[in-house]
């Protein structure tokens, strides 16, 4: 039925299945600033909501490798595409420009009042969530290199990936429900309209993504065809998190922007990895030791830079693109 639509309306090309992959992800960003408005700040809208949106493209990317046969190995690159790329290119360019201070500066100075005290402590505990966050992302990274080291993942290491993904899981839920009764807050009835919207633009998401796996698997010759499949749809599915990054970047909201790209993270690694194994055998590409390699080096990065200075400082972004490159030069060379 969508691609009748698609059709009819003269978008049935590449172009607008990618457009209409864009327009889901902004539905999917109106509501979560609308859930941000109602109070659902922080820990609950940085690491249960919005991850599960920005990474729900790879979900579905898994599934319809899984259902189609495709080669597993371009599960495993678009995992890695994509986190490398959020950790590094959508970090570094934001700290680049606007900086990501998720700690404020207050030496020196004391608190003028009792709102202001209170910002900035919500400030700090969002930090030690981060620091948290970026250390469960670094432990995820060395799991899958350890699991993969004999070249690929199975049965058992599927459950280990998928049982470390939901621990984590729940331990960020329980948080979440411990912060919102120490502030005797709800989530709502707006919030299952919300839940509703975003499942329409998880339709629309699939439905886009479907038709542009199978347009390129089709595709035998140049860079977009079927053996650059995992490269060109990790690219794709950055699009919703670099979207998210500048908004919130330019807002002034460091601690979302900053925690929702390592909580992304944790749903292609060990999430989606995790739930392929379990379907299938998953045998790792050549891509995958420079992969993990960047990406546990640049949690490491993060972590000493949130911990230390707060946040990132601008030159650090230089650190985090150069490192970008080197992922490039060594997985596309």
């Amino acid at each position: 039925m969508l691609q009748e639509y698609m059709e009819a309306l003269g978008l049935g090309n590449p172009w607008g299945y990618a457009g209409l992959f864009v327009v889901a992800s902004l539905l999917m960003l109106w509501r979560l600033e609308a859930m941000i408005e109602r109070g659902l700040e922080g820990t609950a809208l940085a690491t249960i909501v919005t991850p599960f949106c920005s990474g729900l493209g790879n979900l579905i990317f898994v599934f319809i490798m899984a259902r189609s046969g495709g080669d597993p190995r371009e599960v495993v690159t678009n995992c890695l595409v994509n986190n490398v790329t959020n950790l590094t290119v959508l970090l570094g360019l934001p700290a680049l420009i606007w900086g990501l201070q998720v700690l404020p500066d207050t030496a020196g100075r004391k608190p003028r009042g009792p709102k202001q005290g209170k910002a900035e402590l919500d400030k700090r505990i969002s930090r030690l969530a981060l620091l948290l966050s970026l250390a469960a992302a670094g432990f995820f990274g060395g799991a899958v290199w350890v699991l993969g080291d004999d070249g690929s993942l199975g049965l058992q290491d599927g459950l280990i990936l998928t049982g470390l993904f939901v621990f984590w899981l729940c331990f960020q839920v329980f948080d979440v429900l411990k912060h919102n009764v120490r502030q005797k807050r709800g989530l709502g009835p707006l919030f299952v309209v919300d839940l509703l919207i975003l499942l329409a633009g998880a339709a629309l998401m699939f439905g886009s993504l479907d038709w542009l796996v199978t347009w390129i698997g089709s595709r035998r010759e140049g860079f977009v065809s079927a053996q650059n499949l995992g490269w060109l749809s990790g690219w794709l599915m950055v699009l919703p998190n670099a979207l998210l990054v500048i908004w919130y970047s330019a807002r002034g909201r460091a601690d979302i922007a900053y925690a929702s790209q390592v909580g992304d993270g944790h749903i292609c690694i060990p999430l989606c990895l995790g739930v392929f194994a379990l379907l299938k055998p998953l045998p790792m590409p050549a891509v995958m030791e420079t992969g993990v390699l960047v990406l546990v080096a640049a949690s490491v990065l993060h972590f000493a830079f949130v911990a230390v200075w707060g946040g990132l400082p601008r030159w650090a972004g230089w650190l985090l693109l150069a490192g970008y490159g080197v992922f490039l030069w060594k997985g596309l060379a």
